[in-house]
């Protein structure tokens, strides 16, 4: 690297990262250093894992690690958002036990505080929060997964009693994959249908004790043990069925709906679906913790890989030595997108934790602010999940045979993190949601008949018809010249890259919105709802797609403020190549968008790729900068090949040729004495000549 090129300041970038949190993101860490016992044991057995990972949260326990989120009146620190930002670090050290601990106290926990009252809280939450009291969170069914509004377990209330009768009337009804159900749980939070005076108010949750201290099942209830799984094999997933199992009154969590001793239902939210849904949004603590976590794994995916990549040589080049892995094109191609994608999930994953944190702390707790909240953390969540899966696989394929064994960690990252993708919902799922409060979002602008808004709508569409008979296209290759130069400074600025990105999500959703109206347009209204259904279920691809688009520019967005507040001239621009590669990495991956819809001309398009490869180019020479900014060690990291044991090694292979060398002993290689003897008859073919 030249003396005036620009470098970053590892630590500037590092406390970007860290973000508000930085304290008990770096408390968190250092318990993981400083504790060999809270270590994954590569290949461990399930059972002995599941004693290792009960006695990890024993630990955790006595080391302090897992109060923050609770009332300060509790022993708590109320510190949502410090809660969340310390859990997501314990990946690091055991993902099982990072997941049984979310189980624990930001599941069943949880549930207790956010959905229960004081009184509930002051009974149960001292033994969650000291582990005396193992509980489950009991949501899921075999027959529903993500479609929670439909399960089937009822609660129904008897008024001679005072009691709820919790029941699975059929198999689809019974509770699956639930952690601490199989062995461990004493209680569960039951999610179940309140039905009372023969009225069904929805979905509501309850406290339901399911094992005696010693571990007895209690009467009524039944538990299978899910098993060996893909990952995660240090919890005790289960399922629970619950045979007319009767609890008090009072243990109906009832800060969102209540049933008097007579059986009058009571609610201070009137709409049955807004209460639902206000109820289940207190829980996406889940999906916020889980985009963190996601992160964390991916940038100690790359941190691996890339240190490998800078020692590991392969193949000879022009110098005689062998080429590092990382000086190779493609071999950047492969890591260094997802370095930049990392930083912008990164970036974007602090905003939605400064805005959980700013909900339930109370601060700007607001049903839109709430609303906000549970649109990021799907679309956030589902995008870095699916990412962390993809880059921890490249990661081991970038690494060789030695990503593949265990003990460098890349493959077992990756098993336990699979279920990330569908654990706090179904990825796809989830991204519908945000793609219907897209459409949400859309329709408002003309509820109250704007004119303006209308307009600007019809004019939009013209354009879109304009562009698809090519006139911007041709536009724009007029204005390039055919020159790759020009055409890279019409996107090389944040303007340029934010137009494009947004352009792709607003006529994303109008499309998908004009195709919903067109559907039901001048239809007799008895056939209306299901000529809608079937609608949706047409434009469901796009709608998910405009969904995706949407969070990656909240990801690019947040990345380009975070790039705005750098006052280090080297890191701005090295951070700024690095924001441009995200941005122009997804313009590239939806080329054919752009193209069939005329926002791009050939010539531009091509040129985004060639300025990515400059790109590249660029940033080789700060990879291992960008990730120690990660700061992530050794001590947290336990991957051999992340030690500089591969630098060693081709030290000493070096050292050894050159020694032999030295001294006279390294053999010819036969290719080397044919060349040799062909460059010797050459001389003697001529000097043949010469002489004749």
């Amino acid at each position: 690297m030249a003396d005036n090129a620009p470098r970053i300041n590892v630590q500037q970038v590092s406390d970007a990262l860290l973000g508000k949190w930085k304290t008990e993101r770096l408390e968190a860490r250092e318990l993981v250093r400083s504790r060999p016992s809270l270590h994954t044991i590569p290949g461990q057995p399930m059972d002995e894992h599941r004693i290792r990972v009960l006695s990890q949260l024993h630990e955790l326990v006595e080391a302090g690690a897992i109060q923050r989120a609770y009332p300060k009146y509790l022993g708590g620190g109320d510190n949502h958002g410090g809660n969340v930002a310390a859990f997501q670090e314990l990946v690091l050290a055991d993902p099982s036990m990072q997941i049984k601990g979310g189980v624990q106290w930001g599941l069943f926990g949880s549930a207790i505080l956010h959905l229960g009252n004081k009184a509930h809280h002051e009974k149960w939450l001292p033994d969650v929060m000291s582990l005396k009291l193992p509980g489950a969170f009991a949501m899921t069914e075999i027959g529903h997964g993500s479609d929670v509004a439909s399960i089937g377990t009822t609660a129904t209330y008897d008024p001679d009693t005072e009691e709820f009768e919790i029941h699975t009337p059929f198999k689809g009804a019974w509770k699956e994959f639930l952690g601490n159900a199989a062995l461990h749980g004493q209680a569960a939070v039951v999610f179940a249908q309140l039905i009372t005076r023969g009225v069904n108010h929805g979905v509501h949750a309850f406290f339901v004790p399911i094992r005696t201290p010693e571990g007895k099942l209690l009467p009524g209830v039944g538990s299978e043990d899910d098993g060996v799984k893909g990952g995660l094999n240090g919890i005790d997933n289960g399922r629970l069925h619950f045979t007319n199992v009767r609890i008090p009154r009072e243990n109906l969590l009832n800060r969102y709906g209540d049933v008097a001793a007579d059986g009058t239902y009571s609610s201070h939210i009137e709409s049955p679906g807004r209460r639902f849904f206000t109820m289940i949004g207190t829980l996406v603590q889940g999906r916020v913790s889980l985009d963190g976590s996601a992160v964390r794994a991916m940038q100690a995916a790359l941190t691996i890989a890339i240190r490998y990549g800078t020692q590991r040589r392969q193949f000879p080049g022009a110098s005689g030595r062998e080429t590092v892995l990382m000086d190779y094109g493609q071999h950047q191609r492969r890591l260094l997108p997802r370095l930049a994608e990392t930083y912008a999930m990164a970036f974007a994953h602090e905003r939605l934790l400064t805005v959980f944190d700013e909900v339930f702390s109370g601060v700007k707790d607001t049903d839109e602010n709430r609303e906000d909240l549970e649109t990021l953390a799907a679309g956030l969540k589902s995008l870095s999940t699916w990412a962390a899966l993809d880059t921890l696989q490249e990661a081991r394929e970038a690494c060789g045979g030695a990503g593949f064994i265990a003990k460098n960690r890349l493959t077992g990252l990756r098993a336990d993190l699979d279920i990330y993708v569908t654990f706090e919902g179904d990825n796809t799922v989830l991204l519908q949601l945000v793609g219907k409060r897209l459409l949400t979002d859309y329709a408002a602008q003309f509820k109250d008949g704007d004119k303006a808004a209308l307009a600007r709508a019809a004019a939009s569409q013209i354009g879109d018809r304009v562009s698809r008979f090519g006139l911007r296209q041709l536009g724009q290759s007029i204005a390039d010249f055919g020159q790759t130069a020009r055409s890279v400074e019409s996107f090389r600025s944040p303007e340029s890259q934010r137009e494009l990105l947004t352009d792709r999500v607003e006529t994303m959703v109008a499309e998908v919105a004009g195709a919903l109206r067109d559907a039901t347009k001048d239809v007799p209204k008895a056939e209306r709802a299901a000529r809608s259904e079937d609608a949706f279920n047409a434009q469901q691809h796009k709608l998910i797609e405009a969904a995706r688009a949407h969070a990656e520019l909240l990801q690019w967005e947040a990345f380009t403020e975070e790039v705005d507040k750098l006052t280090d001239p080297g890191t701005k621009q090295v951070m700024t190549w690095l924001r441009d590669l995200f941005g122009l990495t997804v313009i590239e991956r939806n080329m054919t968008w752009y193209l069939v819809h005329g926002r791009m001309s050939g010539k531009r398009a091509e040129s985004v790729t060639a300025y990515i490869d400059r790109l590249l180019g660029r940033l080789r020479e700060h990879a291992l900068d960008l990730v120690d900014a990660f700061g992530l060690d050794d001590a947290l990291l336990r991957a051999e090949i992340a030690t500089g044991i591969e630098e060693e090694r081709q030290q000493e292979a070096q050292n050894y040729v050159d020694e032999q060398r030295a001294a006279g002993l390294w053999p010819v290689h036969e290719k080397e004495l044919r060349a040799q003897a062909k460059a010797a008859a050459k001389i003697a073919e001529k000097a043949a000549a010469t002489a004749s």
